[in-house]
């Protein structure tokens, strides 16, 4: 888990347009051409990349990266064009003497939204790794107790306050001793990963409210009426993962805290893999 970054900032957030594209402080996002240049960027990008947003604007990414990591994430880019999936990479250095960053990039309506955040310091692949056990045993359960059994080890993977589990027309939730909410988890709304409701959202430039929607990325901002809600539930973090199976989805894994959670990419990915593995065994449990 990324504890907290800096620009976690629990000022009153600005207010922006309601339509106007924006995403989480804690990382950044670029859209980009299919040949890499510069479209939009978010307008805090020189806090990790240390170039101005408006700089980047018009020009190819290479002129502000190394040509390293632009080499390898061009060599994935080429593996994802044609499919509607999330490439990732971790712990990767992107500029001279800067830090590292996990990334993830995909295409979207001819474009490629690419976003970081900051590497944590340690644990690289623990998350991954551990998905595997945390499925073990679940092979042996049937029914409502395989539901419980994947609600609590989803939440001891992710470490958040309360896990909720949608699917089959059945919820089920899993708590910290402790943890009090205002309302039972929602697990099929909300943003896929927010670090903390209650930030100030930063805007992409340039400001276009009728440009194309970035909902589909991990850093994308709540709505202010998302936000509203989920604070007045007791919600500060969340992240949300969909089960599907046969490309339909099943069901949802809706994970709550009651403090700022700044999960890394890392840990998204563990919780997808171990949402569609618990999907498979679901499938065995209706067929058995």
């Amino acid at each position: 888990m990324i504890e907290p970054h800096d620009s976690l900032t629990r000022d009153a957030p600005a207010a922006l347009p309601a339509d106007l594209p924006s995403i989480q402080p804690h990382g950044f996002l670029l859209e980009l051409s299919l040949d890499w240049l510069v479209l939009r960027a978010s307008e805090n990008v020189h806090r990790f990349l240390g170039e101005s947003h408006v700089t980047l604007i018009g020009e190819p990414l290479g002129n502000f990266i190394q040509a390293d990591p632009l080499h390898d994430l061009r060599n994935l880019f080429s593996k994802l064009s044609g499919t509607t999936g999330l490439a990732r990479a971790y712990r990767v250095r992107l500029t001279d003497g800067g830090g590292r960053f996990d990334v993830a990039f995909q295409i979207n309506r001819g474009k490629v939204l690419l976003e970081g955040v900051p590497s944590p310091e340690q644990g690289l692949g623990e998350a991954i790794g551990s998905v595997a056990g945390l499925i073990d045993g679940l092979a042996e359960v049937r029914g409502h107790e395989l539901r419980e059994m994947a609600a609590r080890r989803m939440r001891a993977l992710t470490g958040f306050d309360r896990v909720t589990l949608e699917c089959g027309g059945e919820r089920v939730e899993s708590g910290r001793a402790g943890a009090r909410f205002a309302a039972p988890g929602d697990a099929a709304s909300g943003p896929k990963l927010l670090a903390a409701a209650d930030c100030a959202a930063v805007p992409m430039f340039p400001r276009k409210p009728a440009a194309a929607p970035i909902d589909c990325t991990l850093l994308c901002a709540p709505s202010a009426t998302q936000a509203e809600q989920m604070v007045s539930q007791g919600i500060i973090a969340s992240l949300r993962v969909a089960m599907v199976r046969a490309g339909q989805t099943v069901g949802h894994f809706k994970c709550d805290n009651a403090a700022p959670r700044a999960c890394g990419f890392e840990t998204y990915a563990a919780a997808e893999l171990f949402a569609q593995m618990f999907a498979l065994q679901l499938e065995i449990d209706r067929l058995s």
